[in-house]
């Protein structure tokens, strides 16, 4: 191969070159953000109430479909005011305090539900 049939190199960019909207970055935060939203959700959803009440349904309707149609809509709403009200408090709130709070409202979740199990 001669020296002038070869592609030319690009130079190397400086760091922070590139722009944050650059269509690989954003592809690869959707990419990523994504997929570990639909793992921790769907592992949080399977075997859950709403899962065994939507199987439930399912068997004792005429019309499996519309049971799908209507759970999947319901999940669907659900999901947006998550994200709604999610968005609202990101813009009001630190990540800190974000983080603190949903980190004491598990926790305190936790608790609750052990304290229901130890005195049943």
């Amino acid at each position: 191969m001669s020296i002038s049939s070869a592609s030319p190199v690009p130079a190397p960019e400086a760091p922070g070159a590139a722009s944050e909207s650059s269509p690989k970055l954003v592809e690869g935060r959707f990419r990523r953000v994504f997929v570990s939203t639909f793992i921790t959700i769907f592992l949080a959803e399977l075997g859950d109430k709403t899962q065994v009440t939507t199987l439930l349904m399912s068997a004792q309707a005429e019309s499996p479909w519309v049971v799908f149609l209507g759970a999947g809509t319901a999940l669907v709403a659900t999901s947006l005011l998550g994200v709604l009200l999610g968005r609202w408090l990101a813009r009001r709130l630190q990540p800190k305090i974000l983080d603190t709070a949903s980190g004491t409202i598990l926790l305190g979740i936790t608790l609750w539900l052990l304290w229901d199990i130890a005195h049943l």
